[in-house]
This record gives C-alpha cells, structure tokens and sequence, in this order.
C-alpha cells in the first residue's frame, strides 16, 4: 500500500499548508471566522457541500444503503432537502444580517436577551458534532495505518485543529474546497462505477437481493419522517451551517450557491445507497453495515485508486470536523465567554486583532475538548442524536419563528428555548437516547410555550422590529459591502 500511503500523506500535508496559508489572509475578526464575507458562487458551493457531507453521510451512507438497500439514501436525501430549503428561503435574509453566530440573530430580533442560554444550546449541539466527526477518523485511520482508536483520533484531530487553528474559516475554505473535489472524484467517479461493476451490474444486484432493496420507501415512513425532522430542521439552523451562510459574497450567491450545494448532496446521496447495495452482494455477511465502506475499498480498488477514496473519506470526515470545530469555538467565545466577561466587568472587548487571538486560543482550547471527548465516548450514533435532538428541539422554534412571525416575543423565544431543551433531555432518559418520542414532544413542547408565552407578555418593542427589518434588509450593518476577490470567485 505504499503508493497509497503516499496519496494519503501528500493530502494531510496539503491540508497543514493550507492551514498557514490561510493564517497570513485572515487579519480581523471577520476574516478569521467568515473568510471575510468574500465567497463567491463556485467557493461557496463546494465548501457548503463540503461541510454537510461528512464521515456520517458517507461511511454511514454506505452503511445503510447496505442494510436497507436504495431507501438508505434518505439520510442524507434529508440533509439535502434541507440545505435546499434554507438556500431557497431563508439563506439571503440570513446573509445580509451580517452578524457572526445564530445567537446574535436572535438578539437583533428579540432584543437581545437570548444570546447565553441560546449560545449554550448550541455551543452543546456544535461540540458533540464535532466530537463524532473526529471519532470517525478512528475507522479511517485503522484501514490506512493499522493504529488503534486512540491514536488514530489524536493523529486526525490534530491535524483539523492545527489549521483550523492557524487560519480560521479561510483555511477552512481552502481546505473544504480540495475536500469537495477528492470527495466528488473518489466517491462519485472512482468508487460508484467500481462497485456497481464489481457488482455484476444492476441486473445482477435485483437478481441477488430481496426486491425491498429496492423499494424507495423500505427503510420506513417512521424512519423518514425523522430524518426530515432532524436533519432537514437541523440544517436550517445550525451554527455550522450558518456560518458558512455568513462567508457568502451576496445574498445571491448564498441563495444560489446553496442550491447547487443542495443538488449535490441529493446525488450523494443515491450515490451512497447504491455503492452500498452493491457491497451486499459482494459481502452479504458483514458484521457491521458501517464495515461496508471501508471492506469494499480495501478489497475490491486498485492501487492508487484506494489510496484516492480513502482520502475521500477522510476529507469527508475532515471538512465536517473542521467546520464543527469552528462553529463550536465560535459560539464559545462570541456568545458565551466574552457575554459573561462583559457582564461581569463591564469589557466590550478589544481590537480586530485581540479578537483573532482570542478566537484562535478558543479553536485550540475545543479542539483539545473535542479530542480528549472523543477518545472517552465510544457511541457516535447516541452523540449525534443527543446533538441534534437539542439543536431541534430547543432552537428550531425561537429561530424560525422569529423569522417568520412578528408577534415572537423574547420571552417566549427563552421559553421555547428552555422547556424544548429540558423535554428533550428528560424524554431521552425516559424513552432512550435513540428514541423518537424525545424530539417529537420536545418540539411540539417548545412550539406550543413559544406561542403561548409569545401572545401572553408584551409584543417585541417596535423600535427593535425596525432595527431588525433594516438588518434583514441589508441596511444598517457595522460591515462595508463585500468586494470582490480573486481567491473566491
């Protein structure tokens, strides 16, 4: 394998020199966490599609085509679904906001006293997502290497952190963009013809396999219908995602560019589903579905070309980790941190560059959480649903609706927040981390307290509404208009 060692060693050492390229372009604060605001339609696509895709749409994608056949794709037809509809509907209004995190959102709209406990949701939500993304390199890394878990997770992780930690969200961008072109090259044109050949053909797989392989809907409508209620919401939400949002050169850009960005993970994820299903027939007897994807590159790729996917993977892996990452320091320091600080000494905080240097020690100090957590915790499902269920269940209602209906209030937005989050904790110790129920009720929870809370105090004071509308509208900004760079068109 040592030509594919060598594929996987030039890729890592691109990454760290992308990462200190990318320390000497980010100078501000605005540089460092949303590359600027400077993304133009091409940079931005691949970088959204990047940063949704991660190790769970990709190995896991695998991992349930093999199990359920062609319906295993509608996890990730979800995410898709999503990032189509926060493209489509809401991703320009969030553009031209220009604030830096989900909880100044809803400061500007409510009046700005959601920030820390919003902020504490989230950073929660955005450190166990990135815990199970560098969990994953676990799998990757046992493939290439022959490592055991521990090291494998220290030796991916540092490398996310390193220049994450160096360059902000430009070498995030830099680094996402060479992921989405290995991602697109290893898995849609290498790995997806490979395996369906090495299949027999489609013939051969209907020929091989129970017709519920494929069955659009064979996974479940259940099934379904949470995955639209996690993923989907989820994607309409996150501070991973909006983030990315933020780093759009123009509200176009964002509405289009995550658009292309959404087709894309449509494919992927019939892609997924199919490179899975072929796996079924070669190796109908796996003991994990999650084994699928590494077990048909290893044995059935050429030289080289394994090498290629595998970095796929791990670029998958990496891109979803790093933005994680970022999202997580973030919100840590902007929403929570410097908020407390302020309140309790009364600092308003530094220049543009104390404010570099505090988010750069922020990326290194998660980093070193999510690295030191991730070598604790051993379920990445549970993580993962634990992470989603509270993004879903504490902050979809106070955000959506405060882009959607004027009568929100903020005390109906921290009471969403606060019995949404507390329901969905309670019900998971109740029915189970991998319940259902949990996100269901809590969401319905937070639904009916916000309405009710909302009609029963004082209308949001007319003077933040103008203030909010004029924000909305693009006007009213700290930020000049975005200009055009060479790097990112």
């Amino acid at each position: 394998m040592a030509v594919d060692y060598a594929v996987i060693v030039v890729y890592l050492a691109g990454m760290l020199a992308m990462g200190w390229w990318g320390m000497r372009r980010a100078r501000s604060k605005s540089e460092f966490l949303v590359a600027g605001r400077r993304l133009g339609p091409w940079m931005y696509s691949g970088t959204m599609a990047a940063i949704v895709l991660g190790g769970a749409s990709t190995i896991g994608g695998v991992g349930l085509g093999y199990q359920y056949g062609l319906s295993g794709a509608w996890m990730v037809f979800t995410i898709g679904l999503g990032l189509l509809a926060l493209s489509v509907f809401f991703s320009a209004r969030i553009a031209r906001l220009k604030v830096y995190t989900v909880s100044e959102m809803l400061d500007l709209r409510y009046g700005g006293r959601a920030g820390v406990i919003s902020g504490v949701v989230m950073w929660a939500y955005t450190l166990m997502l990135a815990v199970t993304s560098t969990i994953a390199y676990a799998t990757i890394f046992d493939v290439l290497f022959d490592v055991n878990r521990t090291v494998a997770i220290i030796l991916g992780g540092t490398i996310v952190v390193a220049y994450s930690t160096l360059g902000g969200m430009w070498s995030i961008t830099i680094t996402d963009m060479v992921q989405f072109v290995v991602k697109t090259i290893g898995v849609l044109l290498l790995l997806l013809p490979i395996a369906v050949v090495k299949a027999g053909g489609f013939s051969e797989m209907k020929a091989k396999l129970p017709t519920e392989y494929f069955d659009p809907l064979g996974i479940g409508g259940e099934t379904i219908f949470t995955y639209v209620l996690i993923y989907t919401f989820g994607m309409l939400i996150g501070q991973d995602i909006w983030q990315r949002v933020f780093t759009a050169r123009s509200d176009g850009t964002a509405r289009w560019g995550g658009t292309v960005a959404g087709t894309y993970c449509l494919v992927y994820a019939i892609a997924g589903a199919v490179i899975g299903t072929a796996a079924k027939v070669m190796y109908p007897k796996l003991p994990s579905a999650d084994a699928a994807f590494a077990t048909i590159v290893k044995d059935e790729l050429p030289v080289g070309v394994r090498g290629l996917v595998l970095a796929a993977a791990l670029a998958a892996v990496m891109s979803t980790s790093s933005g994680a990452l970022i999202a997580c320091a973030t919100v840590a320091n902007n929403d929570i941190w410097s908020r407390l600080r302020g309140a309790v000494s009364g600092e308003s905080g530094g220049g543009e560059r104390d404010e570099v240097k505090g988010n750069r020690v922020f990326i290194l100090l998660m980093g070193v959480a999510v690295i030191v957590i991730a070598i604790a915790l051993n379920n990445v499902v549970e993580a993962l649903t634990v992470a989603y269920n509270l993004l879903v269940g504490g902050l979809l209602v106070p955000i959506l609706g405060g882009l959607l209906w004027r009568r929100g209030t903020a005390a109906g937005a921290l009471a969403a927040v606060a019995v949404g989050g507390t329901a969905v904790i309670g019900l998971m110790a109740g029915y189970g981390i991998l319940a259902n129920e949990p996100v269901y009720y809590g969401l319905l929870a937070s639904l009916a307290v916000y309405v009710v809370v909302s009609l029963a105090t004082k209308p949001t004071d007319p003077a933040v509404l103008t203030a909010w509308r004029e924000r909305l509208a693009g006007r009213g900004t700290e930020e000049d208009p975005a200009t055009p760079d060479p790097v990112t068109v």
